[in-house]
């Protein structure tokens, strides 16, 4: 770890000891209630649900999982008198005696629980978690259960998690801003959209456990992400013994698409063994039509673009790993990921062009064919160490990741009159795009509570990424290719991150509070070999976070809390190559992008545990926006990535579940915010948008007699300002039912996305010499049925591990 970073961490403490001594030495302030469950054998019930009680009207107050030793904490308790309620599958429930909280800590009795005796034949359990769920930092998507993630993929789910919207070319957005990071249980995937939209798809839907939206991270998380975090965790099987699922799975829209996938599952004694594979097979269909004119000194050149692009996926994912548990009280273990991927397109691009919107003065067809291979893997290795029983531990994860994609085009543009004979001739070009990216990452994390209401958390963390792309183009001269010097290139980047951390915590009576400071130090290197242009950097940043909650009642709460973040371009931004979709099309990166960094303020009220309401404002600078620009010498017009000055952004999201019988319930999630964009340098002009916008999702879940389940899904994004885009209002539908039968072993889940067949992107803009307008109609109307098995044993829950090295993956791309 880099010197300044190890004497931050060293002051950092220093500053912390005092405050850590005084503490211990005072008298806690705030009540709390911990314990333990255990079984007939006086073993540790590990992830049961515990449940505080008021001993006056045993009205709910608090819930929670036992930890792996089975213990359970909760803190901030008014003083009262309380009981403790215990459950799980397949034991009967449990009560404490009636305990009596104060302002100090107690220690309930341990509770044993019994195995349940009773015939459970013939019972049906209908409770289920909410799809959405509001938690103290972030809100939850429980996609387990819901019906629409049936035949889904994991970037079609995300589409519908609340304030999240999903662009034409799959930039994530979150309340209306993008740069978002998403981690994959807990661990950065290091990708570029691109890849990262490519692993989604091809994540089936069936092995999602859940989706976690924290819009202010604490400085814990790394730091990259200006609208905060979006983390995807995946099932893991929970069970002892040998267990698992399996999914099969049909969609048709347009094109057929199948998908199928197995978990595996093997617990006994202190081995745990998990598995899953899936595979699939996505076709899609996706249509842009594109007007726009190219002003230059003395005329105007009018387009008319017309273009299909088919895209056929075959994937095959895979995850497996092991925990064994040495100790009590230590655990090591191991996670293996990958993917390979095949990916097709297929396009037809028709280009006419005049000196008058009406005129057609030649026009152009560009057949482009496109092979894409994906070859990834990710090792993990870990390590938590459970030091003392009051808390006090230590996580250690190794990660190595290693991505070879390769891309294989052929272009081919032929050049017409308008009567349709031949123009000029025809211009055949070929590129060979191998692209390697190898990432190391090491992380250590340490949790130390001082005191039963006061709690140390720190960590280092190190990473090292490699990104090696090396375009070889060819073009045909009429006696065979050879190479095209004006677009061969080889583009070579290096990065290393060095980052260190501390939070301290504090519980109160009735407020919580805590703060954070996180030290990132980058290295980054950037070579474009061909050209002999090497842009480096170096740089070392600090990011304070702090949180404050307060109860006012126990129906009322109140947060506010703060952060400043940072986001790296994404390692394809960076990447200068020209990917054509025809001469007067195409997309480049841009190797002198900077970072961007963001400072973001969030008041957060919750009524009786269910309304939410938060209030945000957030400032980013040097913001790292899509923009499209033209050459007008060549007429072409290009999409790139460009820094703005500076991006403001206010939001106001609202979000509330309602019931209106035992059998139909919802949520209601409205995002309003208004965002401007201000540039006194781009492309020479002076840059000035802004406005207000607003998106609203509703889900409606219907219970039925004989397990049957019913969801209906809409939603609307208003018109909204992006860079130096207008965006036009986009609608969908969603509805799906399920039934399981065979003792609940087996589920059968029918649905259909996009009913109306409404969903399109419309985007426009008009700054300097880009003026266009285009019209984008993905496959979207899609008829799904799934069917799933589920086999084995059904008791007990395993650890869940989270490695370490999901930031850097996310900023790779991927091809899934």
């Amino acid at each position: 770890m880099n010197a300044h970073i190890t004497k931050l961490l060293y002051i950092i403490l220093l500053l912390i000891a005092p405050v850590a001594a005084n503490a211990q030495g005072a008298k806690p302030t705030a009540g709390s209630i911990s314990g333990q469950l255990q079984n007939e054998q006086a073993k540790p019930m590990d992830y049961a649900t515990v449940t505080l009680l008021r001993g006056k009207d045993s009205s709910v107050v608090k819930s929670t999982l036992t930890n792996d030793a089975g213990k359970y904490q909760f803190d901030n308790i008014i003083s009262g008198r309380y009981i403790i309620k215990a459950t799980t599958v397949g034991y009967q429930p449990t009560f404490s005696p009636v305990l009596e909280v104060e302002a100090d800590e107690i220690h309930a009795p341990v509770i044993k629980m019994q195995q349940s005796s009773r015939n459970l034949q013939g019972v049906t359990i209908t409770s289920s978690k909410p799809l959405i769920e509001r938690k103290l930092d972030r809100t939850v998507m429980n996609v387990e259960n819901s019906v629409l993630a049936a035949g889904n993929n994991a970037l079609e789910i995300l589409e519908r998690a609340p304030g999240v919207t999903i662009d034409k070319d799959d930039n994530i957005s979150l309340k209306g801003k993008q740069g978002v990071t998403v981690m994959i249980n807990d661990k950065l995937t290091y990708l570029s959209s691109a890849q990262l939209s490519a692993l989604l798809r091809s994540t089936d839907g069936s092995t999602i456990q859940s989706i976690e939206i924290i819009t202010n991270p604490s400085s814990k998380y790394d730091a990259s992400g200006n609208s905060g975090i979006i983390n995807i965790k995946l099932k893991k099987n929970k069970q002892s013994g040998t267990n698992g699922s399996l999914t099969a799975g049909a969609a048709y829209g347009l094109n057929f698409r199948d998908n199928t996938s197995l978990t595996l599952n093997h617990k006994q004694g202190n081995f745990n063994f998990f598995g899953t594979f899936s595979r699939g097979d996505i076709t899609r269909q996706n249509n842009i039509n594109i007007d726009r004119v190219v002003d230059s000194a003395s005329t105007s050149t009018y387009f008319k673009q017309l273009t299909s692009m088919k895209n056929s996926v075959h994937y095959n994912n895979y995850r497996f790993g092991a925990d064994y548990n040495t100790s009590a009280k230590n655990t090591l273990g191991f996670v293996i990921s990958g993917d390979y991927t095949n990916e097709y397109n297929d396009n037809n691009s028709k280009t006419s062009l005049g000196l008058t919107p009406d005129a057609n003065d030649s026009y152009q067809n560009t057949l482009s064919k496109i092979k894409q291979t994906y070859r990834n893997i990710a090792v993990n290795l870990n390590d938590k160490i459970q030091i003392d029983t009051s808390g006090q531990e230590l996580s250690v994860d190794l990660d190595y990741s290693k991505f070879n994609n390769n891309s294989f085009a052929n272009y081919d543009t032929y050049f017409f009159k308008p009567d349709g004979s031949s123009l000029a001739p025809t211009l055949f070009l070929r590129n060979t795009t191998p692209s390697r990216i190898t990432i190391y990452t090491g992380k250590a994390d340490y949790t130390y509570p001082l005191t039963k209401t006061l709690k140390l958390e720190t960590g280092i963390k190190v990473s090292s990424v490699k990104t090696d792309n090396d375009l070889k183009a060819e073009i045909n001269n009429g006696d065979g290719f050879i190479n095209d010097t004006s677009r061969t290139n080889r583009f070579v980047y290096d990065e290393k991150v060095s980052a260190a951390y501390v939070n301290l915590g504090k519980t109160y009576k009735n407020t919580s509070i805590q703060a954070g400071l996180r030290a990132e130090r980058t290295s980054s290197n950037g070579n474009l070999v061909t050209n002999n242009q090497v842009v480096k950097r170096t740089y070392t940043d600090f990011f304070p976070s702090i949180f404050i909650n307060q109860t006012l009642s126990p129906k009322h709460e109140l947060g506010i809390s703060y952060s400043r973040r940072i986001d790296r371009p994404n390692y394809d931004n960076l990447n200068p190559f020209r990917f054509y979709l025809d001469q007067y099309t195409y997309e480049q990166g841009n190797p002198f992008l900077k970072p961007q960094y963001t400072n973001a303020y969030e008041l957060n009220y919750t009524y009786n545990k269910t309304i939410n309401v938060s209030l945000g404002y957030s400032r980013t600078t040097d913001v790292s926006a899509e923009v499209l620009l033209t050459d007008t010498i060549k007429k072409a017009t290009y999409q790139t990535r460009a820094n703005l000055q500076k991006q403001d952004s206010y939001t106001i999201n609202i979000n509330t579940p309602y019931t209106i019988t035992k059998w139909w319930t919802g949520n209601i999630n409205v995002t309003g915010f208004y965002q401007s964009f201000k540039s006194d340098s781009l492309s020479g002009g002076m840059l000035n948008n802004g406005q207000a916008a607003f998106n609203a999702r509703t889900t409606q879940t219907f219970l039925f007699a004989g397990s049957y389940k019913a969801e209906v899904t809409a939603f609307y994004q208003s018109a909204l300002t992006y860079s130096i885009f207008k965006i036009r209002p986009q609608y969908t539908v969603d509805a799906g039912v399920s039934h399981s039968f065979y003792n609940k072993k087996l589920n059968l889940k029918l649905a259909v996305s996009d009913i109306f067949n409404t969903r399109r992107n419309n985007v426009s803009t008009n700054y300097q010499s880009t003026n266009l307008v285009v019209r984008q109609k993905n496959e979207t109307r899609l008829g799904r049925i799934t069917l799933t098995y589920n086999f084995g044993n059904s008791k007990i829950k395993s650890r869940e591990h989270k490695t370490g090295s999901e930031d850097e993956k996310g900023r790779v791309k991927s091809g899934n």
